[in-house]
């Protein structure tokens, strides 16, 4: 048995591409985060120590983003999972990270994957 917390439409400015032009103006990465974590203590508690500051979460999530500068959005994906399994008693990630207007006539370019406590060891 598992929970889930998520975090949707994170919406981070930062430096993401390859090209040239990419890398001199920040663009607007959308994130959102689903968390596998039990969380029948901070149920039973009601007390934020107990689970996951999503607060403090998507501060950091952002503050990596922007340091990071990112070319590819395979790398700001598997950035945000690292952060993510992080957090105390976070079982796995899964995230997913959209960059709109990519190229002409392309609504966005999306990248999801899932990572585990594992993978992060």
């Amino acid at each position: 048995m598992g929970d889930t917390l998520r975090l949707q439409g994170l919406e981070v400015s930062c430096i993401i591409g390859d090209l040239p032009a990419e890398r001199r103006h920040e663009q607007v990465l959308t994130v959102d985060v689903s968390l596998s974590l039990d969380l029948r203590k901070a149920a039973e508690s009601d007390a934020l120590s107990d689970t996951v500051d999503y607060a403090a979460l998507v501060e950091e999530i952002r503050t990596r983003l922007r340091a990071e500068k990112c070319r590819l959005l395979e790398r700001a994906a598997h950035v945000v999972a690292d952060v993510c399994l992080r957090g105390a008693g976070v079982r796995a990630a899964t995230v997913c990270v959209t960059k709109r207007e990519v190229i002409p006539g392309l609504r966005a370019a999306v990248i999801e994957i899932t990572r585990t406590a594992e993978d992060a060891r």
